[in-house]
């Protein structure tokens, strides 16, 4: 995600580093870069010319601090700007109401029923709420399946009527079921096509004037860059929608998208959503996004993904087993799983400030613990809790049982007891030493 706007900007900064101060020279074509490199994202020429007089005109502005390098100022500014232009801060999600009702918008392709599945599942586990998903696209034969599919998934119940051709009236039926059935939030995902036609909209419309939602969100493909953004406008002038969601983020390395849409429809970006796993879905932080896209990095999200993973009870016990010199392969295996959990291993690796950029050429597989899950999972219950009694024998048939050779199960138990004595090492420092919370 925005790896190439990335490193163009990292390299229109080069223009300004180790400069002793800002002039309009050095300034000049500082912007002039950035400006290449924002259309090079498939940004908009007039929105690019916009931001980049902007920066210019607050840089030459600006006094530069002695503690402070004009390049590190124009960071600052670039960053402050691109979070302004994504829409400054995060946008709230309604869901007042009773029940709340979110109708799905967007072209055929773009995720409408997979986000669909994401967001009562977000609702659900995140939110304590009661969702109930509607399945109203009534035009491709596999969309109430699919939603089916996914309900089944999270355990949300889902709501079609597989004969009813009539997309306003089910919406209008299935408003009744989630009140009869205490639903706080009803879901709507609506027919797309593969492009916007007068058939659609109005539909969508009629839908909208029925159940009156209280938010309509536009999920488009961010991989379509300008053409998404064009889509955005069209649906926003019919349905003046609340709030836009951006799929397949993963896979748009450009990023034009996420920076033009909301300058295009003065609407906010809500939710940014990658992959088919129906658990990454995430709120949109145009702060957040502006630091990973100058390759900061996003510790606040990874602290809140860990935290979402974090089981108090269980952190307590393992930390006694680690004083006691006790952690096993069972407990590596349950920390594992933690992380797999939070999502995709790139991208958690990415928020780190200073990874991203030294990780991007490397390709590292969601699977990438198969292997180690695959030796712990060839051990037996007794050798999990006890590493010390795997003998050479024993690492043998840990070898067959996983598919790997005795080489690599070796190299795994040497770095397993590295690791432990490196938990000892840290045990026998006083509590301040290792967490900075000693007696004053």
């Amino acid at each position: 995600m925005f790896e190439n706007l990335t490193d163009r900007l990292e390299s229109a900064f080069k223009q300004i580093k180790g400069e002793g101060r800002i002039t309009e020279l050095n300034i000049a074509a500082t912007v002039k870069d950035i400006r290449r490199a924002l259309i090079d994202a498939d940004v908009n020429y007039k929105i690019a010319k916009e931001f980049t007089d902007t920066i210019k005109e607050k840089a030459m502005g600006q006094k530069v601090l002695t503690a402070i390098s004009p390049g590190q100022l124009m960071v600052k500014i670039v960053k402050d700007e691109l979070a302004e232009l994504m829409g400054g801060s995060e946008s709230e999600f309604n869901a007042k109401g009773n029940p709340a009702v979110v109708l799905i918008a967007g072209l055929q392709g773009s995720g409408k029923t997979t986000f669909s599945g994401k967001l009562a599942n977000y609702l659900k586990t995140k939110k304590g709420f009661s969702p109930l998903l509607v399945a109203a696209d009534i035009y491709r034969p596999a969309a109430i399946d699919q939603l089916k599919v996914l309900g089944g998934q999270i355990n949300v119940d889902v709501y079609s009527e597989p004969e009813n051709k009539n997309a306003v009236q089910i919406a209008e039926n299935a408003i009744k079921e989630a009140r009869s059935k205490n639903k706080n939030v009803v879901i709507i995902d609506t027919a797309g096509r593969l492009a916007v036609d007068e058939a659609m909209m109005q539909e969508v419309e009629n839908i909208k004037s029925a159940v009156h939602p209280t938010e309509i969100l536009f999920v488009v493909d961010s991989m379509t860059g300008q053409d998404a953004v064009n889509t955005a406008k069209t649906f926003n002038d019919r349905l003046d929608f609340s709030g836009v969601v951006l799929t397949k983020l993963d896979g748009d390395t450009r990023g034009g998208a996420a920076l033009s849409i909301k300058y295009t429809v003065s609407k906010p970006i809500k939710f940014v959503s990658s992959g088919e796993k129906l658990d990454t879905l995430d709120v949109f932080y145009p702060e957040r996004m502006a630091q990973r896209i100058l390759g900061m990095g996003d510790i606040t999200t990874l602290v809140e993904k860990a935290q979402a993973q974090f089981d108090e009870e269980q952190a307590k016990k393992l930390e006694k087993k680690i004083r006691k010199n006790q952690f096993d392969f069972e407990d590596f295996k349950q920390q594992l799983e933690q992380i797999k959990r939070m999502g995709n291993i790139k991208d958690l690796l990415g928020m780190i400030p200073g990874v991203g950029k030294a990780m991007k050429d490397i390709d590292i597989s969601d699977d990438a613990f198969k292997g180690i899950e695959a030796m712990i999972n060839s051990m037996t219950p007794f050798e999990r809790a006890n590493p010390d009694v795997i003998d050479q024998n024993r690492r043998k048939r840990i070898a067959k049982g996983s598919g790997k050779d005795i080489g690599e199960v070796n190299a795994f138990m040497k770095q397993f007891e590295q690791m432990k004595q490196m938990m000892k090492t840290m045990n026998k420092l006083p509590v301040g030493g290792r967490f900075g919370l000693g007696k004053r």
